[in-house]
């Protein structure tokens, strides 16, 4: 292929005050990629999110570890690092396209501040600590009533949390758009971004209406991410190296 050779060709100089953000972003992709391969071994050995309240008080009281990896605690705590990659991006590009560079951070920015404003296994924790402590029938119920509507308003169910994913892939599939053009990424980067985080755009919404099709759709996705965050990550980070030299 000749994605290598593209990104030999003239490249829009990264100025010295910015290569920290290329970076700090080239960290912050690998980091994302090494989650997302956790993950999948997660899924595959401890399963996904619990059914119930009641299953996730259970693991909660019981194996809390699991619980608190099922409940997605990992998730929310390299959310963190989407700003960091989005900075290295924008540090990369502004110079090919600045104005949709800045609109792309700008929407991954509100996107994942959105995701992180929902309720996490933090808040479950503390309704399994006190599930486990009542003494009555009633407290029990209104403790696992209180649960339910929790998981239905997590990371994954939430209007905010619906509305930060579909901002963030927008962002994302944006960013791959203008990795396109300049010579900065390859081609294959880019194209793959756009594939990438477009199929799970889909996935998002149309999972709202086909849960089936979301399903599909994420399953399709998912191997992808390590390999972009791997792309992404090992681009930035050449191109902090290049330009402290």
């Amino acid at each position: 292929m000749n994605s290598e050779t593209e990104q030999n060709k003239t490249v829009p100089e990264t100025p010295g005050d910015l290569s920290p953000l290329c970076r700090i972003g080239g960290i912050a992709a690998l980091l994302l990629m090494a989650y997302s391969l956790a993950m999948m071994v997660q899924i595959l050995v401890l399963g996904g999110q619990p059914a119930s309240a009641a299953q996730a008080f259970d693991l909660l009281q019981h194996h809390r570890v699991v619980g608190l990896l099922r409940l997605d605690l990992p998730t929310i705590a390299v959310l963190p690092l989407y700003y960091l990659l989005f900075l290295g991006l924008y540090a990369a590009l502004r110079q090919v396209d600045r104005a949709h560079s800045i609109l792309s951070t700008a929407l991954a920015f509100a996107g994942t501040t959105l995701v992180l404003a929902t309720p996490t296994a933090l808040s479950m924790l503390l309704l399994s600590d006190r599930y486990a402590a009542a003494k009555s029938d009633v407290v029990r119920s209104q403790l696992l009533a209180a649960g339910e509507a929790l998981m239905a308003a997590d990371i994954w169910h939430s209007t905010g949390a619906i509305l930060g994913g579909v901002l963030v892939q927008c962002g994302a599939v944006l960013i791959s758009v203008v990795m396109l053009r300049g010579g900065v990424f390859s081609k294959t980067t880019g194209w793959l971004g756009i594939a990438l985080h477009g199929l799970d755009l889909a996935h998002i919404v149309g999972g709202l209406f086909v849960p089936v099709l979301g399903i599909v759709l994420m399953a399709i996705a998912g191997p992808l991410y390590p390999v972009w965050f791997f792309l992404v990550g090992r681009r930035l980070l050449k191109l902090a190296a290049e330009n402290r030299s």
